[in-house]
């Protein structure tokens, strides 16, 4: 176990500790917030998507959806390091 431990530190992995109850609620909520702005970007796609009068309006409406899911996804996963990490 401690090789791995050894191996880990060389790799520069962290060592992840156990999560405080206040991070919890903190990752609890921001994934709470990041899946409502989600479902709201969700519902803006959709009324676009019937607004669309051409194949390649719905073609590009459908790349912008994808790079916004990315992104939110991005902000929801740093914002979650950035919890853990306070500690």
């Amino acid at each position: 176990m401690e090789r791995l431990r050894q191996k880990d530190r060389e790799s520069a992995v962290e060592e992840q500790r156990p999560l405080t109850d206040a991070q919890k609620v903190s990752i609890a909520e921001a994934r709470n917030v990041y899946q409502a702005k989600v479902a709201e970007r969700e519902i803006l796609h959709q009324d676009a998507l019937a607004k669309a009068k051409s194949h390649e309006e719905i073609e590009k409406l459908s790349k912008e959806m994808g790079r916004d899911l990315e992104r939110l996804a991005g902000e929801r996963d740093r914002k979650i390091d950035e919890i853990r990490k306070r500690g």
